[in-house]
Order: structure tokens, then C-alpha cells, then sequence
């Protein structure tokens, strides 16, 4: 290599094998996230070939946190973080309680001290924040009441990670007899002002002056431009955070979204911010993959079995009991108990200082990360046997369901499937309802899909690519399937799935290029329409009229 270039290496790297594994991940039917962090694990430095750099991925992986609870933030508000804190605040305490007492007892039993053992406990009480809103943004679940709870009680276990990591520093001095206990006080109560201060700072001065300045960049016309201000308010509030008033860049970020999720901008600065948050949640993944050193089953197997029972069974049991204990429904328990059921990005940063210390021995850093591989690859599993549990459960209105589902079906034979309730969607809907059509939505977006609901339409909350999202709209029995979602390539593979379920619906699907027109009338959509051509043809009608068309 001509030049030394780390952070190119290490991305460059980190994206293709990710690419690589994912796509066989998903030809092979599994999680994509395990494809993800195999590839960490091929370009990591226990594995033979290209090594990439650790401490970079780590970093880069630091900027999907932040993007990630951004994203987050923008669909929350205050008043969603207040309605949870009843049950959030003393379920995560309690939690942690249960889950650093467990590993506490693990840490004991292999001759550890309690010290060690805290801190064992305290990395694996800690659910990670991209694999827990991955799994509730891949259901939609982040708007929804159980979702705010998870959102919720990850809060408050961030902030309580926050003091373990100021506090732990001065512990250690005090173990090893080079401090004494008059200064965590101080220490404690200098933290708690400082996230105090950072709260009221948000709340007073900053949803005052990010919003102005969005807005300002908003009228400037230029895409560029506010693309790079959502940016920089999301990444420069989360560093600032984590400097002025030391708490971590994931709450910084989050703040940051809340504030701008109260202005009328928020769906645009969503829409800028996905792919990037797409790209470096994959990084994250890749990361965790790099730390982990497969030597460690054939080593230690019975300490990791123990170690992801209680990440994944005694962590999980605690919640559920907890959240039912509360008074919430079987849904929001198994819901919150499944989310929790990993540990992360907080749990190495404070195995990482455990180990620095001196508190915390190396075994105990290599089972947590090991323990975090193997609850995050079995995550997507429990969160999809909870999905199954849920769905076989009648809510308790419908006495009948299998009559209410063929009634339903019934109604909506012959039906109109639109799929996207955009701008174009919501003109179709509105249109096709005038002349009495029964128009079935399909909208993976939240607030579209409310959208519609208010307007009076049916609504499947989901995304169209997925072949059990089309049967729960009908597709079996449609007359016609609109695709009115801009991108053409992903309109295809839904067409695909629809015409093979259905041989005699017609389809409509938009396009913005010749390649794209091309792909979908191969694909044998009926109609095809290419917002550059109509918009030529009806110019022209108006221009020259006469049976000449463009």
C-alpha cells in the first residue's frame, strides 16, 4: 500500500465485508446483524488476513450511536419521556439491581472479588442502544406506548452508566489505598448538576435557538446546506455534551432530536439524516465482531453460558416481571423484556475502564464481549418468538378473530392496495375514496400511516417488500396494486412478490429514470409512469395541442 491509511482501510473494510455477509445472511434467511458481526470477526485481529483498526472502528461506530438516538429523538418529546418515567425510572433500577446482583454472583463463584464482580454486573445490566432500537424501529414500535417504555428505561440505564463510569475511577483508588471515600460525594453531586445543568440547558437555551437556526437554513432553499446543519446539530450537540458537561454522546444526541422533533422540520431532518444512520448502525455491528476472540468458547465455555443466560434469560425475566408488576399488559412486558435481552456499546467502554483500573480482571472483560456477540445474534430470535407470541394472542375485544379476518377479507375483495401515503399516495387515496374505490394503504412511516388512518382509510403499518406485510393487506384478492413510493428498483421486488401471490392484479408503479422503466415493465407491471415523461406530455398537450404526444 503506497500510503498508511487507517480510517480508509478500516471503513473501506468494514463496509464490504459487512456487504459480503449480509447478503449471505440473508440468503441464508438469518438476521442480517449476524452477517454483520461474522464480517467484524473476519477483518477483526483474532482472525488470519486483513486487520483493520480497532480503535477507529470503535469511533466510527460511536457516530452510528449518535446519529441513531438523533433519529430517535426526533420522534419522542418530552412530554413521551415524562408519561414513561413512573415506570422506566425504578424498572431500570431495579433491573440493574438484578442483573449486576447476578453477575455478581457469577463473578464470585470464579474466586473474583466484589468489587470485580460490580462491575461484571453492571457492564452486563446494560442493553445496547443501536441493537434496541433496531429491533423496535424494524416493527415500528418506537412511537407505539411499549416502545416509549424500552426508549425510556434505556435513558435511564445511559445515565446511570454515567456515574458507574465517573465513579469507578475513585472506587479503584480507594480499593487499591491510594485515595479514601470523602471524595465520591463530591464527585457524585458534581455529576448530577452537570447532567442537571445539561437538561436545563437543552430545555432553556437550545430548543430556542437549533430550531431558529434550521429554520433559517430551511429558507435558504438550498438541500445541501440543511442537510449539513441537521448533521452538525446532531454530532455538535452529542460532542458538546460529552465535553462541557460529560455525559455521553447517545444522550447528547438524543436531546438534540427531541428538541428539533417539536418543529415542522422534523420529518425532513429524519429523511436526511437515515442513510448515514443505516450505514454507521452497520459499522457498530462490524465493531463488536472485531472485539470478539473466538478462543474465548473454547476456553471459558462454561462461564460464557453463564454469562448469556443472564444477559438473556435473567435480565429478560427481571424486566418482564418488573414492567408486569407495574400493571402494564403482557404485550408491553414481553415487548421490553425481549429488547432488553443484550448488552452493548456501554457494557465495553465500562469493561474496558474496569480492566484499566485494575478492578475488573481480563477474563471478565473477554466474557462480556463475548456475551454481547452472542445476546445480540440471539436477540432478533426472542424478539421474533415474542412477535409470534403476540400475534397468536386475541386482543381481548375480538371474540371471534378467525370471523373477523374473513369478514375482513370479504370487504376488501376487489380492493386497491396503494402502497406509500406521500405526497403521490395521498392524492391517489384521495381520488380513488371520491369515486368509492376501497383503498387498503400500506405505509411503513408512522406519522403517514396516522395520516391516512385520520383520513378515514384502511392502514397496514409495514414495509411492502415484506410478503406477510401484502397478505395482511390482501393482495390475494386485490383488483389493482399501486406502488406510489418513488423508489423504482425496491417498487420491483414488491411487484414480484405480489404477482406471484396474485397472477391477475394490475399494477401501477412510478419510475424517474429509462433503467428504471425498463427493470418494472420486465418485472410485468402493467403501468409504468415516469414523472419526467407526464409532465412532457402535458406541457406539450397544452403547448400544441393536437394527437401529438411526447
Amino acid at each position: 500500500m503506497p500510503h498508511h491509511t487507517p480510517l480508509i482501510g478500516t471503513i473501506v473494510a468494514g463496509f464490504v465485508a459487512a456487504f459480503l455477509m449480509g447478503a449471505l445472511a440473508q440468503k441464508l434467511r438469518i438476521s442480517p446483524v449476524a452477517g454483520y458481526l461474522f464480517a467484524g470477526v473476519l477483518v477483526g485481529p483474532f482472525t488470519p488476513g486483513f486487520v483493520a483498526d480497532t480503535a477507529l472502528a470503535n469511533e466510527l461506530a460511536e457516530i452510528g450511536v449518535m446519529l441513531l438516538m438523533f433519529g430517535v429523538g426526533l420522534h419522542f418529546s418530552f412530554r413521551d419521556l415524562l408519561s414513561v418515567k413512573h415506570i422506566a425510572l425504578p424498572g431500570a433500577v431495579l433491573q440493574i439491581a438484578v442483573a449486576t446482583g447476578l453477575g455478581l454472583g457469577l463473578a464470585t463463584y470464579l474466586g473474583w472479588s466484589i468489587a470485580a464482580g460490580l462491575v461484571f454486573g453492571l457492564a452486563l445490566s446494560v442493553a445496547s442502544t443501536v441493537v434496541l432500537l433496531r429491533a423496535l424501529e424494524a416493527r415500528n414500535l418506537v412511537e407505539t406506548d411499549r416502545g416509549r417504555i424500552a426508549v425510556g428505561w434505556l435513558i435511564v440505564e445511559d445515565l446511570a452508566m454515567i456515574l458507574a463510569l465517573v465513579l469507578l475511577p475513585a472506587i479503584a483508588g480507594m480499593l487499591a489505598g491510594t485515595a479514601d471515600g470523602s471524595g465520591l460525594p463530591t464527585i457524585l453531586g458534581t455529576t448530577l448538576l452537570k447532567v442537571g445543568g445539561f437538561v436545563a440547558f437543552m430545555l432553556i437555551v437550545a430548543r430556542r435557538v437549533i430550531p431558529a437556526a434550521l429554520h433559517w437554513t430551511a429558507h435558504t432553499g438550498s438541500r445541501e446546506l440543511f442537510r449539513l446543519a441537521v448533521l452538525s446539530i446532531a454530532l455538535g450537540v452529542a460532542l458538546g455534551a460529552a465535553y462541557i458537561f460529560d455525559v455521553s454522546f447517545a444522550l447528547g444526541a438524543f436531546f438534540a432530536g427531541m428538541i428539533l422533533g417539536e418543529t415542522q422540520l422534523s420529518r425532513r431532518a429524519a429523511e436526511e439524516t437515515l442513510p448515514l444512520r443505516d450505514a454507521f448502525a452497520v459499522l457498530f455491528f462490524v465493531s463488536v465482531g472485531m472485539l470478539f476472540d473466538p478462543a474465548v468458547v473454547l476456553q471459558q465455555p462454561g462461564p460464557l453460558i453463564a454469562t448469556v443466560l443472564i444477559i438473556v434469560v435473567g435480565k429478560s425475566l427481571a424486566a418482564y416481571a418488573i414492567v408486569r408488576a407495574f400493571g402494564h399488559d403482557n404485550g408491553s412486558a414481553l415487548t421490553v423484556a425481549a429488547s432488553l435481552a443484550q448488552i452493548g456499546e456501554f457494557s465495553f467502554i465500562l469493561a474496558g475502564l474496569g480492566t484499566e483500573v485494575g478492578v475488573l480482571p481480563p477474563e471478565g472483560r473477554d466474557l462480556i464481549l463475548a456475551g454481547a456477540i452472542f445476546s445480540i445474534l440471539v436477540n432478533p430470535v426472542i424478539f421474533a418468538l415474542v412477535a409470534g407470541r403476540l400475534a397468536a394472542v386475541p386482543a381481548p375485544e375480538e371474540a371471534d378473530p378467525g370471523e373477523s379476518e374473513r369478514s375482513c377479507q370479504d370487504e376488501w375483495r376487489e380492493h386497491v392496495i396503494l402502497v406509500g401515503h406521500g405526497r403521490v399516495g395521498r392524492l391517489i387515496a384521495e381520488g380513488a375514496a371520491r369515486r368509492g374505490r376501497t383503498i387498503v394503504v400500506i405505509e411503513e412511516q408512522i406519522d403517514f400511516a396516522r395520516q391516512a388512518e385520520e383520513a378515514g382509510r384502511e392502514v397496514v403499518i409495514g414495509n411492502a417488500t415484506s410478503p406477510h406485510v401484502l397478505e395482511e393487506a390482501g393482495v390475494r384478492h386485490a383488483a389493482k396494486l399501486i406502488i406510489a413510493t418513488p423508489e423504482g428498483f425496491e417498487g420491483g421486488a414488491i411487484a414480484e412478490h405480489a404477482r406471484r401471490v396474485n397472477p391477475d392484479i394490475v399494477i401501477f408503479a412510478r419510475a424517474h429514470s429509462d433503467d428504471e422503466v425498463t427493470y418494472l415493465e420486465g418485472l410485468g407491471v402493467d403501468h409504468v409512469i415516469m414523472g419526467e415523461r407526464e409532465i412532457a406530455r402535458t406541457i406539450l398537450g397544452l403547448v400544441a395541442p393536437g394527437p401529438a404526444t411526447a
